[in-house]
């Protein structure tokens, strides 16, 4: 597949790629964008059959994932802007949104916010997974999302970037993930590829997932890090595309959830 001349040589080369963690629009303060054409080439050169898409502006990601093949959406939920709510429903019912993205570090506020509760309750009812941008004081520490993951045990929470750039946050973030059995990692723009190996052997292998955090990060650099992070090929496949398609989909051969097959 494409995939095969776009990575570098590592000995294995991924068979399939499920991105957990993509981004669309506009981001002029960190100087890059992406649209429904430039998210459609990066698919195609990298592989990528599935990808989970989101950006602030919830009607822009409708548009994309209308558009593009295999990309499906996640609502961003900010509890600050009126309606988020009703919104986030309306666009939970449509065939290609699959979860919910918060971010707490950019729209301030706590992860267990009260005012999320009910959208948490409502997609614990659908079985859909929530991911939190997870690495950075004071709003997205491990230990914040933690306490929400303790309030709703029944919710599939993902830790995005499990930590980020921060030791102290990645090894919190293992931890957490490893001490709640809801809790998954997810390894965009974490630097160490190391600890995508030790986060597989302590928390289980079906619990960590790639990401690549377009345009902010490369994929070729952040499937590389999973290439190259000591896994046996077999757990490879499994954080690379499986468990995404379990998580996101329902089903580990799935390459859209049921209401888009």
């Amino acid at each position: 597949m494409s995939s095969s001349s776009a990575l570098p040589a590592t000995g294995y080369e991924p068979r399939e790629i499920v991105d957990a963690h993509m981004h669309v629009g506009d981001f002029p303060e960190f100087n890059v964008r992406l649209d429904a054409s430039g998210l459609t080439a990066l698919m195609q050169h990298y592989g990528i059959v599935s990808g989970m898409v989101f950006t602030p502006d919830n009607q822009y990601t409708r548009t994309v994932v209308e558009e593009v093949d295999g990309a499906f959406g996640m609502v961003w939920a900010n509890p600050h802007r009126p309606g988020f709510l009703e919104e986030a429903l309306e666009l939970l019912d449509h065939p290609r949104f699959v979860g919910v993205k918060l971010h707490p570090l950019l729209d301030a506020f706590h992860p267990n916010d009260p005012a999320l509760h009910p959208l948490i309750e409502e997609i614990v009812r659908r079985d859909m997974p929530v991911l939190l941008h997870c690495g950075h004081p004071i709003f997205s520490l491990p230990w914040s999302i933690e306490e929400l993951a303790r309030q709703f045990p029944a919710a599939r929470v993902i830790l995005g970037h499990m930590g980020h750039g921060n030791i102290i946050y990645i090894n919190a973030s293992i931890d957490v993930a490893e001490r709640n059995p809801n809790v998954y990692l997810e390894t965009s723009g974490m630097p160490m590829h190391t600890k995508i190996a030790e986060a597989v052997e302590r928390v289980g292998p079906e619990k960590v997932m790639y990401g690549s955090d377009i345009p902010f990060h490369e994929i070729g650099v952040e499937v590389r890090k999973v290439l190259v992070s000591g896994l046996e090929p077999a757990l490879v496949e499994r954080v690379l595309a499986t468990n995404a398609r379990k998580l996101f989909f329902g089903d580990e051969q799935a390459d859209a959830p049921p209401a888009a097959r």
